[in-house]
């Protein structure tokens, strides 16, 4: 029993860290209320944590590489910890927001090493069953988040959503350190901050060009200039990487198919999976009129159905990751394209036939990503690699809530538009995606408030059906493109150290050449 200890110290963290990526959804409105903000500023709550951690993940896995492991995830725990207190008790949204990018800080130096230290405790079937478990933990924290947080929020106050880490993180702590053991690669190597500044650079000011994008408007000059800082890091990024000896993320790892295509549908999966899920309790919060709790439940099927499957894959597994991450990704996009549904006389319920399709679908692909990087690579780049299949799922989080946010309110807008009795479309669109729908139903003529509250409906679940449509392509060309690429056996990481070991040093093995 004690060799799952490691297992369970890695998983409470994780478990903590993404349920924080998702858990302040449906308590946005009580966030905005009792710091008397509006939806659209208390969702950088949302945003500014998922792009920390995404940005700061591929400097942390390699630089965890090299100063050890366990120290990072300690330190990141600790970090965490502190800023969950300080979310817990901020007086404004400007202070909430600057503990969400600390906190995020801190879950980038858990999430950062969690598949590098799960890689280096676990080898054979007991890796296999290991990934399992971190895969259901990393898809019931997920799904799960907007559940507990409808809860806190109901029940107890928004600020208990933060006040909630305290113990599960000291529990993880002490777990750590009675059971994980240390492990850093040799030598001491010259860290590449210029790759982590450009890579942090170019994902903050894409994320908030889009945001700013259907605010303002693609053309407005700050927009242009958000957009044009991100084309200049990302070239500065490229350049950092090629040049640097021991770059935080290596480049010529993508001249191999299967890390591109594992890589993309990481990327792919949480904006497929995930990001509108946001806009989901937003409807049914601020259209439907049901309360915290009562949105989150609607979601618990996901949590359900992914649980069930990352359990199975446990059991019955390894597949092979083509079948596992394609088949999974194919199962998201059915999913989101079973609740592009949506008309005006829908219910949170129209929503779960769906969402159980995409859990099965999030309960394949989690567990299998992180098997398959670590195949592509030697194990003292586990650390890179871990970060890197981390940082693409959190980046596209982050990225999928900004874009979806333009899609959403553009297409409100073109109901609105298109009726032609409100007066201001697109003020009126920019306040309905910011959770304002019942005050302007209440503001509109007594008489005409049924026929406006009635439009409403219809501009909200025109919204939320293109949302679903652009995430169920995602998931299909995802998918596609992991069959069409991804040759990584089941066991691959196994088979790789074997084959290895058989080789002459220093020549590429058919396993590499696969890949």
């Amino acid at each position: 029993m004690r060799k799952w200890w490691p297992l369970a110290a890695v998983c409470l963290g994780t478990f903590m860290l993404l349920v924080d990526v998702t858990i302040v959804t449906v308590a946005l409105p009580a966030m905005a209320a009792d710091l008397d903000t509006t939806l659209s500023d208390v969702e950088w709550v949302v945003d500014i944590y998922a792009l920390a951690l995404a940005s700061l993940l591929l400097g942390v896995g390699s630089r965890a590489d090299r100063i050890g492991r366990r120290k990072v995830y300690l330190v990141g725990l600790t970090v965490f910890t502190a800023a969950s207190v300080a979310c817990a008790v901020a007086p404004n949204a400007g202070v909430l927001i600057g503990a969400r990018a600390v906190q995020g800080l801190g879950a980038a130096g858990m999430f950062g090493t969690t598949i590098a230290l799960l890689g280096m405790h676990y080898s054979g079937r007991e890796r296999g069953v290991a990934f399992a478990v971190w895969g259901a933990t990393n898809s019931v924290a997920a799904a799960a988040g907007p559940m507990v947080g409808g809860l806190l929020t109901q029940y107890l106050d928004w600020r208990w959503i933060f006040f909630v880490n305290l113990p599960v993180c000291l529990v993880a702590v002490v777990l750590t350190l009675r059971s994980v053991r240390e492990a850093k690669g040799e030598g001491r190597q010259r860290a590449d901050v210029l790759g982590v500044v450009t890579f942090t650079v170019a994902s903050g000011a894409l994320t908030f060009g889009l945001i700013r994008a259907h605010s303002d408007g693609w053309t407005a000059p700050f927009t242009l200039g958000l957009f044009a800082v991100a084309a200049v890091a990302v070239a500065l990024f490229v350049v950092a990487e090629t040049r640097h000896e021991h770059p935080v993320l290596d480049l010529s790892l993508f001249r191999r198919p299967s890390f591109t295509g594992i890589m993309v549908s990481a990327l792919f999966l949480q904006g497929a999976a995930f990001a509108h899920l946001l806009f989901e309790s937003l409807w049914m919060q601020s259209v439907l009129g049901y309360e915290p709790l009562e949105a989150g439940l609607y979601i618990l099927p996901m949590c359900a159905s992914a649980f069930l499957v990352s359990a199975l894959a446990g059991r019955f597994g390894p597949w092979p990751p083509r079948a596992s991450i394609g088949g999974g990704l194919a199962l998201i996009a059915l999913g989101s394209g079973m609740q592009a549904t949506l008309d005006a006389g829908s219910t949170g319920g129209s929503l779960v036939a769906g969402l159980v399709v995409s859990g099965l679908g999030v309960g394949l692909v989690t567990p299998s990503l992180p098997a398959a990087a670590l195949a592509t690579v030697p194990p003292e780049r586990g650390g890179m690699v871990g970060g890197a299949v981390n940082t693409f799922r959190q980046l596209g989080f982050a990225l999928g809530i900004a874009v979806f946010g333009v899609i959403f309110q553009s297409r409100i807008e073109r109901v609105l538009r298109a009726d032609g009795g409100v007066p201001d479309p697109h003020g009126t669109a920019a306040a309905l995606s910011g959770g304002q729908a019942r005050s302007i139903v209440a503001g509109w003529p007594e008489g005409e408030r049924a026929e406006m509250g009635h439009l409403v409906r219809e501009a909200f679940a025109s919204g939320l059906n293109a949302v679903l449509v652009v995430a169920a392509a995602l998931g299909a060309v995802a998918s596609l493109l992991v069959v069409a690429t991804v040759r990584v056996p089941a066991g691959g990481a196994e088979r790789r150290k074997r084959e290895a070991g058989a080789s002459p040093p220093g020549q590429e093995t058919r396993a590499d050449a696969a890949l």
